[in-house]
Formats: structure tokens, C-alpha cells, sequence
């Protein structure tokens, strides 16, 4: 019975000791001080722009290489020499394919050998069936040797054709005229058949191809217009069109390739050249921005801290955005504004907290004050993190 009274005596100690803690939580939380908090307010976007680096390329980058296996014996082009269709870009060793072509003409010479005799067999049977010295079912069987002699006959001449060809797929040539603009093998190297070993830009058509990132590539859309900068030819803007757009991302960059046509005879770009792609932005049309440190996360759902102007304290405020940019997040709704927003530190807030709102010189606004004046125009990107 000591025992039992001992355990309850302990239970109820240790209840109240937490209640006491609690309490003391409380009262703790009651008497904190507020602590600065730097707040802004969110600006009204226009017509914002994004811009993507990219590079000049042909349309048509065909990959070339031999239709045969074999080591390849001569290389006869580098990156950056200009070819014209049928010039030769590189050769194989031929030692085996000559081989290979003795031997399919001579199987052809033996073939032909064996049509001649079963022709003659065929004629000589023919006279006697007709002076009926032999049977019928004599001469059908040399018939039937002379139908197989034919068809070997056939076989061997597909066989010492294809012989021919594989002796001049031993050279790689230029399908069209070009730039090289890849080497992709060397003299001496074994290559399978189709593996690369040149990559040719073809003449005509040029474009621009960028990477778009994640977060950005939903509002890109297969012709949408978009702007071209040269950096060679700054201050000059050229229409250009998407023509193309990965439907995956890279597994390396997390980005999705696409190409940008433009009409080259205006533009006069040359392979290699550095370029811009600008296209319209989706903060724009009165849409609120915000700097990227203001919005927090949890889960599917985006919210804000917004601060109560009456007593300073803290709300927190889900809202709804578009897609994120490298320093601001655009707000479609759930945000007024004249609200005046956390900018950092958010993952230290609570609901309900008093802060003492500051601008970038730390300085304290007085929030009625401010609203009567209007937002803040001076919002920063590049916030400072605690």
C-alpha cells in the first residue's frame, strides 16, 4: 500500500510540475519582447521579361557515320572545315571488305559455272524426252536442278552486290553542304555501324537553342513570339519564333531544350554565336510581386506573414502564385496591396507574434502611417538571410 501511495504521489508531482512549466511558457510568451522584422510591401508588376542565354545552331544537325563496322584508316575533315555534299569526310580499313568481295566473286563464278551445265542438262534432256528415248519424271528432276542452279545463280549475284556496297560504305561522306561541327571519333579508332563520328551543319536555316528551367518551362508554348539579342550586335531586337520544345527534362540540369527559329537573312548569325532570348514574363497585368524570401511553404500550400497595422502582430496568410523567378515570386491572390509583408526570416515566425516592422536601413515604420502614404517602391531582390 506505501508502495502505491509512493506512485501516486509521484504522478501528481509530476503533473503539476508540468502545469507550472506551462504556465511559466505562458507567462514567458506573454512578456517577450518583439523582436525587428524587415517588411515590405508587394509592388505591382508590368511587363516583366525573362531572359535565357543561348547559342546560334543549324535546324539540321544530322549525325553522320559508316554503315558498316571497321577501324576507320583516314580522317580527312576537323571541326570548323567547310564541306560540300559528297566530299569525303573519312574512309575504313577495306582489307576485310576487299576479302569479302573476293569471295562473293567467286561464289558467283561458281554459281554461274553451275547454271551453265544445269542449262546444258536441261537441253540434252529436252531432245531425248522429245525422241521419248527418256521418261517424264527423268527430265523433271533435271528441271529441278536446273530451277536451284538458277536461284543460286540469283543469290549469288545479291550476294556479290551487297559485296560492292559494303566496299563503298567504307567511305563516309557529306550529304549536303555544311559546317562540321562535332568529331566525334578519330583515325585508328574501331566504330560500330551508325555510331557518330561527325556532326555536320547544314547550310540554310538557323536557330537559337536555350534551356528553360522547370519552373519556368509551363508558360512556353510551340510558336509563341519571343525576342533575339545578339551579343555581338547589342541594341538590336529580332523577332523570333519557338519551334521546338523538349517534352523532358535533361536527368543532369533539371532543364528542357528548345529552339528558337528566327529568319537568318535579316539577322545574319553565324554557328556559335552567343545570343539572348527574351520573352514576356507572367508578372505582369497588375499582378503583385513579392522579393523570394517572403513566401514560405508548407506542403502544396504557399502563405505569408502579413503584420496586423493595429497591433503589429503576425498573420499568417495563405496565398496563391505563379511561376517562381530567380529573385521574385508573382502573387495571383489571397494578398491585398497595401499589406506589409515579412521579407525574411520567416521560418522563425509564429502566429500572432508582435514584431517591430523595418525598412532596409532599419529603421522602424509606423504602419498607419505608411499605409495613408502608400507602398513601399523600393523592394530588393536579393535579401539578406538569417
Amino acid at each position: 500500500m506505501f508502495r502505491s501511495l509512493l506512485i501516486s504521489g509521484l504522478i501528481v508531482g509530476a503533473v503539476g510540475a508540468l502545469g507550472l512549466q506551462g504556465c511559466s511558457d505562458a507567462e514567458s510568451g506573454k512578456t517577450e519582447a518583439p523582436r525587428p522584422a524587415l517588411v515590405v510591401q508587394p509592388l505591382t508588376a508590368g511587363a516583366s521579361q525573362d531572359v535565357f542565354p543561348g547559342e546560334v545552331r543549324a535546324r539540321y544537325e544530322p549525325e553522320l557515320g559508316f554503315r558498316i563496322a571497321g577501324k576507320i584508316s583516314q580522317r580527312k575533315v576537323d571541326v570548323g572545315d567547310r564541306v560540300s555534299k559528297g566530299d569525303v569526310l573519312a574512309t575504313l580499313d577495306t582489307d576485310d571488305v576487299n576479302l569479302q568481295l573476293d569471295a562473293a566473286r567467286a561464289r558467283f563464278a561458281s554459281a554461274q559455272a553451275d547454271h551453265k551445265l544445269a542449262r546444258t542438262e536441261l537441253d540434252r534432256h529436252q531432245a531425248l524426252l522429245e525422241r521419248q528415248v527418256i521418261s517424264r519424271s527423268q527430265y523433271d528432276a533435271v528441271e529441278s536442278r536446273f530451277d536451284a542452279a538458277q536461284a543460286q545463280l540469283r543469290q549469288a549475284r545479291a550476294n556479290l552486290n551487297v559485296a560492292r556496297n559494303q566496299t563503298d560504305y567504307a567511305t563516309l561522306q557529306a550529304p549536303q553542304d555544311g559546317v562540321i561541327a562535332q568529331r566525334r571519333a578519330e583515325a585508328g579508332q574501331v566504330v560500330a555501324a551508325g555510331q557518330p563520328v561527325f556532326v555536320l551543319a547544314v547550310d540554310g536555316d538557323r536557330e537559337v537553342r536555350i534551356d528553360l528551367p522547370e519552373q519556368d518551362v509551363g508558360r512556353f508554348v510551340i510558336g509563341m513570339p519571343v525576342a533575339i539579342e545578339l551579343w555581338s550586335r547589342k541594341g538590336k531586337v529580332f523577332p523570333g519564333t519557338l519551334r521546338e520544345l523538349s517534352p523532358s527534362a535533361d536527368p543532369r540540369s533539371r532543364t528542357f531544350e528548345a529552339r528558337v527559329a528566327f529568319d537568318n537573312d535579316d539577322v545574319g548569325a553565324d554557328l556559335g554565336q552567343s545570343a539572348r532570348v527574351v520573352a514576356s514574363g507572367v508578372a505582369g497585368n497588375g499582378v503583385l510581386t513579392l522579393p523570394l524570401p517572403a513566401v514560405t511553404a508548407e506542403g502544396d500550400q504557399r502563405y505569408v506573414w502579413v503584420v496586423n497595422p493595429d497591433d503589429t502582430s503576425l498573420v499568417k496568410t495563405p496565398v496563391e502564385t505563379g511561376p517562381y523567378s530567380a529573385e521574385t515570386v508573382p502573387v495571383l491572390s489571397g494578398l491585398s496591396a497595401d499589406a506589409w509583408v515579412v521579407a525574411v526570416g520567416t521560418h522563425l515566425l509564429r502566429e500572432g507574434q508582435t514584431v517591430i516592422p523595418v525598412d532596409r536601413q532599419n529603421r522602424q515604420i509606423e504602419l498607419a502611417s505608411a499605409d495613408s502614404a502608400g507602398p513601399e517602391t523600393d523592394v530588393d531582390a536579393e535579401t539578406e538571410s538569417e
